[in-house]
């Protein structure tokens, strides 16, 4: 890896421009780092590496090994597994809710009980998702049920 660093003219704004081939998880982190204050994550959508606040994402779903986050308008991918979300996101505002999707505790508009010992949250843009049981205990502490 080759590392340059150049002085900036007066006026000018700082830059970091990152080279690759891939843009891996790793380079994900370092430049989520950059932007540290900002507390935007990186995703994709059309080629493009669009930065999104945790805040408007309803739901992240693992689909045949690829991560989505879910808004109300787009859909974006995400290189980062669940479980590394899991550990990113704030505990209090994401819930694991069965092993396939995390959900935003402030984007479920109600809870319905269902077959099985299950609950179904319906979410902001009208999605349900299924909460196993397996989480549910946690979901009821978060919610102080």
């Amino acid at each position: 890896m080759k590392i340059t660093i150049l002085e900036k003219k007066s006026g000018e704004e700082d830059e970091l421009i990152v080279k690759c081939d891939y843009l891996d998880e790793n380079l994900s982190r370092l430049i989520n780092q950059f932007k540290g204050a900002k507390g935007k994550m990186n995703f994709y959508k059309d080629s493009k590496i669009v930065f999104v606040d945790p805040c408007e994402i309803l739901y992240f779903e693992s689909v045949d090994d690829n991560v989505f986050a879910y808004t109300k308008e787009c859909v974006y991918e995400t290189k980062l597994k669940l479980y590394q979300l899991e550990q990113q996101l704030p505990q209090d505002t994401f819930f694991r809710a069965n092993k396939a999707v995390i959900v935003n505790l402030d984007k479920i508009d109600s809870l319905t009980p269902v077959f099985g010992g299950r609950f179904e949250a319906l979410l902001q843009n009208g999605y349900k998702v299924v909460v196993s049981r397996n989480y549910l205990n946690t979901l009821k502490e978060l919610l102080g049920l």
